[in-house]
């Protein structure tokens, strides 16, 4: 099991920049695909952004892309999102994910390894 911590989040204007962390524990870390999902108050949450173990692969919600950028650390266990240019259609609380698959993460196939707690990123008008 992999226990996932999110920091980061906050209020940013429209046009703006966060970047959000996600701090993992477990010897397991760098074995597991990580990636960043949202949901927005009356909506389903969605995939926003994976990145493989070895870190050499991101995928990306078109919503996203050329906005964010999703990057790790292996050696300190924790993974970022990067994210500009935002827009009031980016609020929503954000999750950190892990799983053995991103394929998994993207694809929806089964549930979601492990989750962290979420947290809030509002971005005003």
């Amino acid at each position: 099991q992999v226990q996932l911590v999110e920091s980061g989040g906050g209020l940013v204007q429209a046009g703006g920049s966060l970047t959000l962390s996600c701090a993992a524990s477990g010897r397991t870390f760098s074995s597991y695909a990580m990636g960043w999902f949202r949901q927005a108050a009356g909506k389903e949450r969605e995939f926003v952004a994976a990145i493989r173990w070895s870190g050499g692969s991101t995928y990306y919600a078109d919503s996203v892309k050329g906005r964010f950028t999703i990057s790790r650390d292996n050696a300190k266990s924790t993974i970022y999102l990067q994210m500009n240019s935002l827009k009031p259609e980016d609020t929503a609380v954000y999750y950190c994910a892990a799983d053995p698959s991103e394929k998994n993460m993207i694809e929806g196939w089964g549930p979601i390894h492990s989750w962290g707690q979420g947290i809030q990123v509002t971005v005003s008008s």
